[in-house]
């Protein structure tokens, strides 16, 4: 991280701000918070998989995101966002080869499903079978739609030095 140029920070500002900005708009945010979620900002969660610097981003994003959940608050702020730091370090373990690009929707779906499936257990009392379902479903679903955009994005070579 210490190797960060001005455009590298820039380019980490403007996704942890895409991140927030796609949770939180008007017409999404009804999908971005609680037992069914469809968070469509969790696409960005395929950055890590080409470089690892987009963690950050995502962690950050999420962070602030998480400050508008009004159900959860706190255990939101601290829960969600370390499944996000989880799920991007895994994320960051695999082989850089596109075949394991598909790995990585089971990775975001498994890890919220089991600790945001966990958080609405314990602060919301809802059954974490049903929350591990539909919050990893959820998960599961727009990160496999983000998976099938970025493996046609990255035939395109100004894109992939982009995000490189």
């Amino acid at each position: 991280m210490s190797n960060l140029k001005v455009r590298d920070i820039t380019q980490l500002a403007l996704i942890a701000a895409l991140y927030v900005a796609v949770t939180i708009a008007p017409v999404i945010s009804a999908f971005s918070y609680g037992q069914i979620q469809f968070r469509v900002s969790e696409i960005l969660m395929l950055l890590p998989f080409f470089n690892h610097k987009y963690s950050w981003s995502l962690i950050i994003g999420c962070f602030i995101s998480n400050i508008f959940s009004a159900s959860l608050g706190a255990y939101d702020l601290i829960l969600g966002t370390l499944a996000t730091a989880i799920a991007c370090y895994l994320i960051t373990r695999l082989p850089k080869e596109n075949k394991f690009l598909w790995l990585v929707p089971i990775i975001c779906a498994v890890v919220n499903g089991l600790i945001v499936g966990a958080e609405l257990h314990f602060v919301l009392k809802l059954p974490f079978a049903l929350n591990f379902v539909t919050v990893g479903l959820g998960e599961l679903v727009v990160v496999a739609i983000g998976a099938v955009i970025f493996y046609f994005l990255m035939k395109n070579q100004n894109f992939k030095k982009l995000i490189a």
